[in-house]
């Protein structure tokens, strides 16, 4: 679990070198600029205002005009569309620019897919799920999941920015009623400008819809970025079709599993929603700062923010919720990893390779976990994530696919953290017949209605005897 939610860090320490300290600092807690981002500047505005040359200024004023006329929800999304798309036509730290999908490369990635769901027909019952295969560009994609990163991100940003209409005492925020609608539009766009930049710079790694374990693209939809599948594979010595055949599997499972387990979304999603319930916001310093703010100076506004003014705190709540939606991600990657690996390793010479390399990737922290824990505070474990696909693996020995699938029937049927510990004593346990049971709560509540009926007659032929 990260213990930055959102980038909130920690207060700075005091620099030990004097102004050589100083200039390390600490990684903005909002993203702008700093390392990995585009246009890394110590001047907070500067990702959004350029270099701030006498010319720039009409302009700047304008966007701060902007920032502090919106009145929207805690996230300024227009702001974050924006910064995520200049990000990815900015390029990647390689130097490699968007561009958009070519004729061959849309027929390549279709080909893929369509490839894909048809070994993946004899090692899951579970159907296909992407009625439509698509190859996006980079900026296509960020059009794509910008719905869901909101979706994610808004519950968590609204329980923080809450904090800064709770400062004051009741019968002072009348009066404060500008300053404090000031911050909270300032903090829409400081979140609008963290997440549009991660966003963007995550567009410029990310090989599919599905590489958090959530399904971030429409539904229905299969969706492969050739470029960044070509930056993936590139010195690897290992077939482009074979790196796109693999990747197209592991999509087109994804896409599976979020078609057919309806209740699986909501249920990720809820334990986001439930994590954002519990956060606490320390606003002792911004009750410190609150009062001798110059709300016309929005950088004195960015340093207390940087001071460590919003810390999230760790509660029982919130850590039960990470704890369900850490163990639901690590089930669902599992099952796709150990599916595809099925499907893969009879047909394709480097499946065993390509798999070693996309575990490692998430065991090192690889951009979609990054960008995740950064927005909600959620690491995935990798040890979790092979145990998982150990404690699947296992199933398909013991039940066959159909058991296996089975138990994404009813969320109560699947494996707990526990069980990832004991994979072999989950495996061997009898398991409880969820079909039974509904069979039962529906013929008592088909009792139920039958009954509910006659006492309607009933009553209805009383009436007619009266008359």
């Amino acid at each position: 679990m990260s213990d930055t939610p959102f980038g909130f860090g920690l207060p700075p320490e005091e620099p030990e070198d004097g102004d050589e300290g100083k200039k390390k600092g600490a990684p903005n807690p909002f993203g702008f600029g700093g390392a990995g981002m585009p246009g890394g500047t110590d001047n907070p505005f500067a990702a959004m205002f350029g270099a701030m040359n006498p010319n720039d200024l009409g302009a700047a004023f304008q966007q701060l005009g902007q920032m502090l006329s919106y009145e929207g929800g805690p996230v300024n999304w227009d702001m974050a569309k924006d910064v995520a798309r200049r990000t990815v036509s900015a390029g990647t730290a390689d130097g490699v620019k968007d561009r958009s999908v070519g004729i061959a490369e849309k027929a390549a990635v279709e080909e893929a897919l369509r490839l894909a769901d048809l070994w993946l027909d004899g090692v899951t019952s579970l159907p296909s799920g992407a009625g439509t295969a698509v190859a996006w560009s980079r900026a296509e994609w960020v059009e794509a999941t910008l719905p869901v990163w909101k979706e994610l991100v808004d519950p968590v940003a609204e329980r923080v920015g809450a904090a800064m209409g709770q400062v004051l005492p009741e019968e002072m925020q009348a009066m404060a009623g500008p300053l404090l609608g000031m911050m909270r539009s300032m903090g829409g766009a400081m979140f609008g400008q963290q997440i549009g930049q991660a966003v963007g710079v995550l567009a410029g790694e990310v090989v599919g819809s599905t590489d958090v374990g959530l399904p971030l693209g429409p539904a229905g939809k299969a969706a492969l970025l050739p470029l960044n599948i070509e930056a993936f594979g590139k010195d690897l010595g290992i077939g482009s079709d074979e790196v796109r055949l693999y990747l197209a599997l592991r999509e087109a499972a994804h896409a599976r599993l979020f078609a057919h387990v309806p209740w699986l979304r909501s249920h990720l999603f809820g334990a986001v929603e439930g994590y954002a319930r519990g956060i606490k916001v320390d606003t002792s310093k911004l009750e410190d700062v609150v009062g001798q703010l110059d709300p016309t100076n929005p950088e004195q506004l960015q340093e207390a923010l940087q001071g460590g003014m919003f810390q999230p705190q760790d509660t029982p709540e919130q850590k039960a919720a990470l704890a369900r939606l850490e163990t639901a991600l690590a089930l669902v990657e599992g099952w796709v990893d150990a599916v595809v690996h099925e499907a893969a390793k009879p047909r394709l010479t480097s499946a065993d390779a390509l798999r070693e390399m996309l575990r490692r990737r998430r065991a090192t922290g690889g951009p979609a976990e990054q960008t995740f824990a950064t927005l909600i505070g959620l690491e995935l474990r990798p040890r979790r994530l092979r145990d998982a696909s150990r404690l699947w693996a296992s199933l398909t020995d013991a039940r066959g696919m159909d058991g296996r699938d089975g138990l994404w029937e009813h969320p109560d049927m699947l494996p707990t953290a526990s069980d990832l510990d004991d994979p072999d004593g989950f495996v061997h346990r009898e398991q409880i017949d969820f079909s039974e049971i509904d069979k039962m709560l529906g013929e008592a509540a088909q009792k139920r209605d039958a009954q509910d009926e006659g006492g309607k007659d009933g009553d209805e032929g009383k009436g007619d005897g009266a008359k």
